[in-house]
């Protein structure tokens, strides 16, 4: 399979000339205005949407450039599947959305984002009827399990602990079945991380090892019971387990003292993958450079979003530059 990429390659690599530069996302943090911003954005692919006050629907700006990629690359990729695992995300996402339209008797469409493979309608009949002969058996057992709990509790929190459970579980299966070493790496690392993250919101918050059950994922490299032994326990205690994880090195500036900043670790998290990939820069066949392009283009979005939101909430370049993401030289 490796070899069929080799016609898609040279489309990724004019899309990787396509992706803002470490430069021009400089100069967007330093922009005075919107009327800059949109002056450095005007010679880029996001100058067809700019339009009068397009701070304001920035989020659709995004939401079109992302989904004007994914049916480009799904009709030419040889995996499809690939393609997925970056916008997997978007459908558990959809899934919440519309599960809890269907509870709060409510109209949430406009909350669904395009993942390039479930349709609105789709995802509204197996809410509906819990049936499915498309869907991954995995996102249909979420389903059942989110009916079941709602038909005992109407607290709507725990429709995303459930989902988000499910996710962590449907992504590591599909890096394991599309077996590409990378992927896989990245996937737990992302799993790692986002335990690592709740467990400690979870001691923070003197949550019972129940409750730390429910929300830890079994599919990291970590095993989930060694987190389940520090409920209750110290912060500190936390912290030495940490030092013995092969993570320890790079969680290191997100932990000072006692203390843990949750801004560090979920920018330690999303810049493992970008430093994981710059191998791409060599590599002319097989799917890692799509997947490094891919990688890039969901830190491209986060990084524009993050400036636009930060500069419409008055955040300081220096606020938002802590906030930024890892920009790759691919």
């Amino acid at each position: 399979m490796k070899k069929q990429y080799h016609m898609i390659n040279p489309l990724i690599r004019i899309k990787e000339n396509e992706l803002l530069t470490q430069e021009q996302f400089k100069q967007l943090v330093e922009a005075d205005d919107f009327d800059q911003i949109e002056e450095i954005l005007q010679p880029t692919l996001y100058g067809q949407y700019l339009t009068n006050n397009f701070q304001f629907d920035f989020e659709n700006i995004l939401k079109k450039e992302k989904q004007q990629l994914y049916q480009i690359l799904l009709d030419l990729v040889p995996e499809p599947k690939v393609i997925w695992s970056f916008t997997m995300r978007y459908t558990f996402h959809n899934l919440k959305v519309l599960t809890k339209a269907k509870w709060q008797q409510q109209n949430l469409d406009h909350l669904f984002i395009f993942d390039g493979f479930y349709s609105r309608k789709e995802l509204k009949s197996v809410i509906q009827t819990g049936i499915s002969a498309r869907l991954p058996q995995e996102i249909v057992n979420a389903v059942h399990e989110v009916e079941h709990y709602l038909n005992e509790s109407s607290i709507l929190q725990g429709i995303d602990v459930i989902y988000d459970r499910y996710y962590l579980k449907e992504q590591k299966m599909l890096a394991e079945q599309l077996a590409y070493e990378e992927l896989l790496q990245t996937t737990i690392s992302a799993i790692d991380f986002t335990n690592i993250s709740i467990a400690a919101r979870c001691i923070l918050q003197q949550r019972s090892s129940g409750f730390m059950s429910t929300v830890i994922s079994d599919y990291g490299s970590l095993e989930k019971s060694a987190f389940l032994r520090l409920a209750e326990h110290p912060l500190a205690d936390y912290i030495d387990f940490l030092k013995s994880t092969s993570y320890w090195n790079d969680l290191q500036p997100a932990l000072k003292k006692n203390e843990i900043d949750f801004l560090k670790l979920d920018l330690i998290k999303d810049n493992a993958p970008t430093f994981l990939y710059q191998k791409a820069v060599t590599t002319a066949f097989g799917p890692l450079p799509l997947l490094s392009f891919l990688n890039a283009k969901k830190i491209e979005t986060m990084n524009l979003r993050m400036i636009i939101i930060g500069k419409r909430s008055g955040f300081s370049s220096r606020q938002i530059k802590e906030r930024m993401r890892a920009v790759g030289e691919l």
